[in-house]
């Protein structure tokens, strides 16, 4: 089972609906924002927030189909009928669309709004001490993901590992680019064979981004340049852990994974349309 699967089998929060407000402030002691139960009173308007966001930040890219109902519940801790509330605001606003039948649900539109934009940039603003301290947390732990796996990974995975390079160098830029992206993550975290640190990993990447272990993809404006500035990142990782290199594996993961931070600063600042 991948880490996607892993992750949509974690539990649903159906009782989340139910659930008491949490007071604690960003940088907190506290659980991070989004492990905080939400106030019943604003609970659609965050994830209608949250939502708005993840396809604002290129979590979710035009044309992209969302998870159904179920599995974001369980990614968002809340009930259904809070996700489904959500959703339709999105179709309200011109966000998504939903298609019915077989190979239906909500797709994101082609075109973003200047409203989807100012939504994203004052939630991440409210949000950006524990985003930073998170995703600094992110940053060092792939780093200690690669140095494993420069350490423990056997023929078979460095075989993945270069099948997964290629596959990212083929794909098309957009959506294609992002999944091949994931699958090279993953095939990472598989050669270090530590099921706690994919674990690990895995939740704290899900506090950032709804869609994880997909990552942010940004806007159309520098889209390309950043998958081509990956590109030459994930050469340098995946060489490394082939060859064994621990250390210089782990400082090059940690430096790749910063681009995701450099998506959300760019949204903050308004700079960036999904």
């Amino acid at each position: 089972m991948d880490a996607a699967e892993a992750r949509a089998g974690s539990p649903a929060s159906a009782a989340a609906d139910a659930a008491p407000a949490s007071t604690a402030s960003p940088g907190s002691d506290s659980p991070g924002v989004l492990e905080a139960p939400l106030e019943s009173s604003t609970r659609v308007d965050d994830i209608s927030d949250r939502l708005v966001t993840a396809i604002a930040t290129g979590e979710y890219l035009p044309g992209q189909r969302l998870p159904p109902e179920r599995e974001l519940a369980a990614s968002l801790r809340v009930g259904r009928m809070t996700v489904r509330a959500a959703l339709a605001r999105l179709v309200d606003q011109g966000l998504i669309e939903t298609q019915r039948g077989r190979g239906g649900g909500s797709f994101v539109q082609e075109r973003s709004t200047d409203r989807a934009a100012a939504v994203a940039q004052r939630t991440l603003a409210a949000r950006w001490s524990d985003l930073r301290d998170t995703s600094d947390a992110i940053g060092r732990l792939h780093g200690t993901v690669a140095e494993a796996a420069a350490e423990n990974r056997t023929d078979d995975d460095v075989a993945v590992l270069r099948d997964r390079l290629e596959g990212y160098r083929a794909a098309a830029s957009g959506l294609a680019s992002q999944k091949a992206d994931e699958r090279l993550h993953v095939a990472i975290a598989d050669a270090a064979h530590s099921a706690t640190l994919r674990a690990v990993l895995l939740e704290l990447e899900s506090r950032v981004s709804i869609a994880a272990p997909a990552h942010l993809w940004g806007g159309p404006d520098g889209m390309r340049e950043m998958e081509l500035r990956a590109l030459a990142e994930h050469e340098q990782i995946v060489e490394a852990i082939c060859a064994g290199e621990a250390a210089r594996a782990a400082a090059l993961a940690r430096r790749h994974v910063g681009i995701d931070l450099e998506l959300l600063e760019r949204v903050v600042r308004g700079g960036d349309h999904a």
